[in-house]
């Protein structure tokens, strides 16, 4: 059972950076890929970005392009969603997950129900 804890939400102001890390507790975090969700209030959860296990190749939901890198420290089993140019549209908990089944799946999933771990999310505020 792989465990997933997110840090480093807070409060920013529009313009402004984040940078969330999600440490995973073992080591076969090198062989998931991994995933970041959100959600707003009164919002379904959405994906937001992913990262493959065996590459650098990385996927966006097309509002994040150009402003979220997704980068993982195999070192030190964390994943990492550095935001930039933050909006207050951002704003929503952000979750990080694990995809187990990553060796046999062709490329990223952006659907939620094909990750199997979930941390327990981490508050990000955008003030106008």
């Amino acid at each position: 059972q792989v465990q997933l804890v997110e840090s480093g939400g807070g409060l920013v102001q529009a313009g402004g950076s984040l940078r969330l890390s999600c440490a995973a507790s073992e080591g076969t975090f090198a062989t998931y890929n991994m995933g970041w969700f959100r959600q707003a209030p009164g919002k379904e959860r959405e994906f937001v970005g992913a990262h493959r296990w065996t590459s650098t190749n990385t996927l966006y939901t097309d509002s994040v392009k150009g402003r979220f890198t997704i980068s993982r420290d195999y070192a030190k089993n964390t994943v990492y969603l550095q935001m930039n140019s933050l909006k207050p549209e951002d704003t929503a908990i952000y979750y990080c997950a694990a995809d187990s089944k990553a060796s046999r799946r062709l490329g990223l999933s952006k659907s939620s129900f094909d990750y199997d771990y979930w941390g327990q999310g981490t508050q990000v505020t955008v003030s106008s």
